[in-house]
């Protein structure tokens, strides 16, 4: 069965000497693995749009395992990504961080526009550390993962000043610091990001300009709760932080 979807390639492997395996997250089947042959060899029409990143209409003969990839249109290349280390660092932890967590052949529309239009953001030049959080934030819920960032998660109150819990599993007031001596201090900036964050329509996104400080308040945090909640340890988070610690450098 021919099957017609709008996708983007968060995943290409090669597979014996010309073809590859690859992933697709599409609007409307979610994650699918095609194989496409013939794609390593530089005069194939399929070379150019199994490249990582790659925006397009892709048609594939669907069956009960991997599917056979037909042809591709490509919509966007996804190009400034590509030729930045980076930002192929920043998109490379994207796409990973969604593979990790999606079942194959499960549609998300939400979780589709929310790859693309953080992809194109980092194209454009947005702050990639500020996209990278954004999608973090964003992408708790799909692993089941609530954390409290409207109130303490110890007491309720909204009122206060506010640190971050680990333990606890969200915000804590200052009436219940007491109760988590290993908390993370963060300021009030950085509390009203983590909030923002986790609810921002994407498509609203204007510029947001925030201290270095913050920044790596924001990072600590989002990257504990992870470290502790998700259970993923992926080697392109562990690349990412290599980056921009040699970004930091320059």
């Amino acid at each position: 069965m021919l099957q017609k979807c709008e996708g983007i390639v968060i995943r290409a492997t090669d597979y014996g000497e010309t073809n590859k395996i690859v992933t697709l997250y599409t609007r409307e089947m979610g994650k699918v693995g095609v194989m496409a042959r013939g794609a390593k060899k530089p005069s194939s029409r399929l070379a150019a749009v199994t490249q990582l990143f790659t925006y397009g209409q892709f048609l594939f003969q669907s069956g009960s395992g991997l599917g056979s990839l037909q042809q591709g249109e490509m919509i966007s290349s996804m190009r400034a990504i590509r030729e930045d280390i980076f930002l192929t660092a920043h998109a490379s932890y994207i796409v990973d961080l969604t593979d990790k967590i999606t079942d194959d052949r499960k549609p998300n529309p939400f979780l589709f526009e929310l790859m693309l239009q953080t992809l194109n953001y980092m194209n454009e030049g947005y702050d990639l550390e500020i996209l990278t959080n954004i999608y973090e934030m964003k992408m708790l819920n799909v692993q089941g993962l609530y954390p409290i960032l409207d109130k303490c998660a110890h007491c309720g109150s909204t009122e206060g000043d506010f640190h971050f819990s680990i333990s606890e599993g969200g915000l804590l007031c200052h009436r219940c610091f007491e109760h988590d001596r290993y908390r993370m201090k963060i300021t009030p900036g950085t509390v009203r990001l983590l909030r923002l964050f986790y609810l921002l329509d994407l498509n609203r996104l204007g510029d947001i300009s925030v201290k270095p400080e913050t920044k790596a308040e924001l990072k600590k945090v989002i990257s504990a709760y992870y470290d502790e909640y998700s259970g993923l340890y992926l080697k392109t988070r562990k690349f990412l932080d290599q980056m921009d610690s040699f970004r930091d450098k320059l």
